[in-house]
């Protein structure tokens, strides 16, 4: 299900002539936005894309930090991107693809066939000497159908049933799931049933991702892809947990995604475990 591309495959993409649409999803947890980042240099011809505005819905405390959009919401954002049908989409970010993640797991959920990330993010691309612009690119408008349904979904209301019967899996870093620390939501925690699996531990130092049998080792160590076991994956507000389901894809196991999240779940009155 997940699909990367390294850097010389993206550059001989976007040169053929192929029609190929570079999503830059700079973002960070309380800003700034990215756009001025993006500005200061990427990929040629990529369009920039604020995950807050773009790639998430806003509600009350209780929907999450970052619900889903609406498919009308995210279609009419997908055509702002140049994004047609048959388009292969390609999305990166400015570190290890944590945000660029959300864009996939988005345009997959949505009906679109040809999502990938750009192994290793930026960096990589700067490493491997490719070069950047700083022009702010508006594309021709695309005419994409989305249809959504295309990747699973958990429902809030199925959470902890799920977590007693099949694989939960918590992407935040270990002390956040632990309890020790909540630097963001009302409270400290995670999901009975839950199982610690730090998004971050899915990627090598330098940002590409590990290869499919490494991440296979390590999600079969944490009880996912034994049998016909189903697997889940929430995180704080669902954009992180979206990179550990693409992992999982990568790994050869199919993954739902809790949207809410746990931005959702400590706003509700639902249990909370701490601890390891």
């Amino acid at each position: 299900m997940g699909a990367v591309v390294t850097p010389a495959e993206l550059a001989a993409l976007v040169s053929s002539g192929s029609d190929v649409v570079v999503l830059d999803v700079r973002w960070k947890l309380g800003g700034p936005p990215g756009h001025e980042t993006y500005l200061g240099g990427h990929v040629p011809g990529a369009v920039y894309v604020d995950l807050d505005t773009e790639l998430a819905a806003h509600g009350e405390p209780t929907d999450g930090r970052h619900p889903l959009p609406s498919l009308e919401a995210l279609q009419a954002s997908a055509r702002r991107w140049g994004v047609r049908a048959g388009t292969t989409v390609v999305a990166y970010d400015g570190e290890g693809n944590l945000a660029a993640a959300r864009a996939w797991w988005l345009l997959r959920w949505a009906g679109l066939g040809d999502v990938r990330l750009l192994d290793g993010a930026l960096p990589a691309w700067v490493a491997a000497g490719l070069p950047l612009e700083t022009d702010d690119v508006v594309p021709e408008p695309g005419d994409v159908e989305l249809v959504g349904g295309g990747l699973p979904v958990l429902d809030v209301d199925h959470v902890e049933a799920f977590a007693r019967s099949a694989t939960l899996l918590d992407a935040r870093a270990a002390e956040r799931f632990r309890g020790e620390v909540e630097p963001v939501d009302p409270r400290a925690g995670h999901v009975p049933g839950a199982v610690s699996a730090p998004t971050g531990e899915n990627l090598r130092p330098d940002g590409t991702f590990r290869s499919p049998e490494e991440l296979r080792d390590r999600f079969v160590g944490l009880g996912a892809g034994a049998g016909d076991d189903e697997v889940a994956v929430y995180c704080g507000s669902g954009v992180t947990a979206a990179h550990e389901v693409f992992a999982l894809g990568l790994a050869g196991i199919d993954a739902a995604l809790y949207p809410g999240s746990w931005s959702q779940w400590s706003n509700l009155d639902k249990p909370v475990a701490t601890g390891d």
